[in-house]
């Protein structure tokens, strides 16, 4: 059996990184460490939303 996969690209995220964290945090705190199947596919979302957001890093010259 194969599972269908999402071809479609996600919106660049809208808010920034400190707000995707801040969710993040949350999610933790209402797991209470522990995250479910459900949960654990939220959190990979917030991963991604949250790089997505987070400032490029500064190379030094």
């Amino acid at each position: 059996m194969l599972h269908g996969m999402s071809t479609t690209v996600e919106a660049v995220s809208e808010r920034s990184a400190a707000e995707v964290n801040e969710e993040i945090r949350a999610l933790w705190l209402r797991s209470g460490g522990t995250l479910t199947t459900e949960q654990r596919a939220e959190y990979q979302r917030l991963v991604m939303e949250w790089a997505a957001a987070a400032p490029e890093p500064r190379r030094a010259a």
